[in-house]
């Protein structure tokens, strides 16, 4: 049940698309905010994606850039039936997740769990300071704080990787101090 003192609030919605045209639907999503003035109903509009560490050539290990949910994209926005219309006739786009097509938004643990949402993480990360990562690709590493950036919550840890120092970027909530 949605909670009406949130019925004017932006939500999250799935959107569905051809196979491969993730992106392309986004860009012309975007393209029809502009077009159209819709910055006022649609905040945002992306690709899930997550970060996995593959083998590539030679046994080396690397970070990649992979799609979470393919097929699928997420727009954020207020609701409006002329507004469904608009995004359901955009190039890529075949329709909303839900029951017979209309919108399900998503709900507030799902926006949780996918990280839609910045989190705010109270901790003070100080240079040269012991973490583990407790998030993420990295799971389980430990290493040490080089530069930190409290406006974005996030900072640059040395960890070691396959007998080398590695220098990785992680947010503040996906990190914890050790010691």
């Amino acid at each position: 049940m949605i909670d009406s003192s949130k019925l004017d609030e932006p939500r999250w919605y799935v959107l569905h698309t051809f196979t491969g045209y993730e992106n392309m639907a986004v860009d012309n999503l975007n393209k029809c905010i502009v077009k159209n003035n819709l910055q006022d109903y649609i905040m945002e509009v992306k690709v899930p994606m997550e970060t996995v560490i593959e083998e590539g050539k030679n046994g080396k290990k690397k970070a990649v850039e992979r799609k979470l949910f393919p097929c699928y994209i997420l727009i954020k926005m207020r609701y409006t039936d002329s507004l469904w219309h608009t995004i359901v006739n955009s190039r890529g786009v075949t329709g909303f997740v839900g029951p017979q097509g209309r919108p399900l938004p998503l709900t507030d643990e799902e926006v949780k769990k996918m990280k839609l949402e910045p989190v705010v993480v109270d901790i003070k990360v100080e240079v040269g300071q012991q973490v583990q990562v407790i998030d993420g690709a990295l799971i389980g590493q430990i290493g040490r704080v080089i530069s930190v950036d409290a406006e974005t919550q996030r900072c640059k840890v040395e960890i070691e990787m396959l007998g080398r120092a590695t220098t990785v970027e992680v947010e503040f909530s996906q990190i914890e101090i050790i010691g």
